[in-house]
């Protein structure tokens, strides 16, 4: 490639979103604007009590998603969750959706259809409304989601309050999401391979496949937090991999942290899936994304007064100078890496 260019991937994702703020100059939120670029979503105040929060995500075909393995209903219920869990990792409620939709010439009524069946339920799911959005022709299936929520000012949680001695903590569990791509992916292969003889049998793999195709954004945790009057410092959504999404928050909140891999919560199923396969389950855990859990940091106070079902502490933030670690069962401290899944992979020469 020429010397005038520089590839994308020599900057990664974190790179990339720098350059751009760079771009747009000196935009920190002032006045209405409470939040800009940097969390999972813009907050702008419209009264002295109350703000709304903005994000944007975006399906796009051979990226996000394969047809051969993801359902039309899905697909729209899975864009409305993912955007539905930026909201939710700013702790707050959403209300409206807008969808702008790119369509292949190979795309049939029928299957636009079922689209907005899925559109449909998972707005009704979380008690939004689809209220606009646009359409247009596009050399692949792309899906983008726009959500806009609501919560009181001093309810909404950003990314950069975790303090060193605060808990990190992650709701459910992680991993299975990759491990139930891992499964189709493999099914896929065979299914080109043995055609017409290709029988599946996917009932072991149930969970994983549905955390894959069907993930559910954790408004429920959001509701309990208010109903227990409880209030993280920093939360993120785990859309990328939980150690990605610890670097976030850390990055935000000029911390350090160290997480105990003998604390990250895997379902047996996907423990399962990495065995099969001969893999560390903890790279699932830990790389794996699209979980959509949140991952947040609690005042240690607070611990007692969460559901211990909705949580699992897997370690500590603590001062920016100890760097971002991992402690083994073993008890070695390894540094964690920001791996995770990447839009750009970043060039190793």
């Amino acid at each position: 490639m020429s010397d005038r260019f520089t590839p994308v991937s020599q900057l990664g994702e974190f790179g990339l979103i720098d350059r751009m703020r760079d771009r747009l100059g000196e935009n920190a939120p002032a006045g209405d604007l409470l939040c800009t670029i940097g969390d999972d979503a813009a907050v702008y105040r419209v009264s002295e009590t109350t703000a709304h929060v903005v994000t944007a995500d975006a399906l796009i075909e051979g990226v996000h998603f394969e047809r051969t393995f993801m359902p039309w209903g899905y697909l729209g219920r899975k864009a409305v969750a993912v955007n539905v869990s930026d909201v939710a990792a700013m702790n707050a409620q959403a209300l409206y959706a807008v969808i702008t939709m790119g369509l292949p010439r190979n795309v049939s009524v029928e299957m636009v259809d079922a689209l907005y069946d899925g559109l449909r339920a998972g707005c009704e799911a979380y008690g939004i409304r689809l209220v606009g959005g646009d359409t247009t022709a596009a050399p692949q299936m792309t899906l983008s989601v726009t959500v806009v929520g609501e919560a009181p000012i001093d309810r909404i949680t950003y990314r950069r309050g975790a303090r060193p001695g605060d808990l990190l903590c992650v709701t459910g569990d992680v991993g299975a999401a990759y491990a139930g791509l891992q499964v189709l992916i493999e099914q896929q292969r065979a299914m080109r391979e043995l055609g017409d003889a290709y029988e599946p049998d996917l009932s072991p793999y149930r969970r994983v496949i549905a955390r894959q195709l069907t993930p559910a954004a954790r408004t429920d945790v959001v509701a309990d937090w208010a109903r227990r009057a409880v209030r993280p410092r920093a939360v993120i959504d785990v859309s990328d991999g939980v150690a990605s999404e610890v670097h976030h928050l850390c990055r935000a909140s000029a911390c350090g942290a160290v997480v105990h891999a003998a604390a990250l919560p895997v379902d047996p199923e996907t423990r399962a899936v990495a065995d099969e396969r001969m893999e560390d389950v903890d790279t699932f855990a830990l790389f794996g994304g699209e979980d959509y859990e949140l991952l947040f940091a609690l005042d240690p106070a607070d611990a007692d007064r969460l559901a211990p079902r909705q949580f699992t502490v897997i370690g500590a933030f603590t001062g920016m100078d100890e760097g971002i670690v991992l402690q083994t069962p073993e008890g070695d401290a390894l540094p964690l890496e920001a791996a995770g899944f990447s839009h750009f992979e970043t060039d190793s020469d």
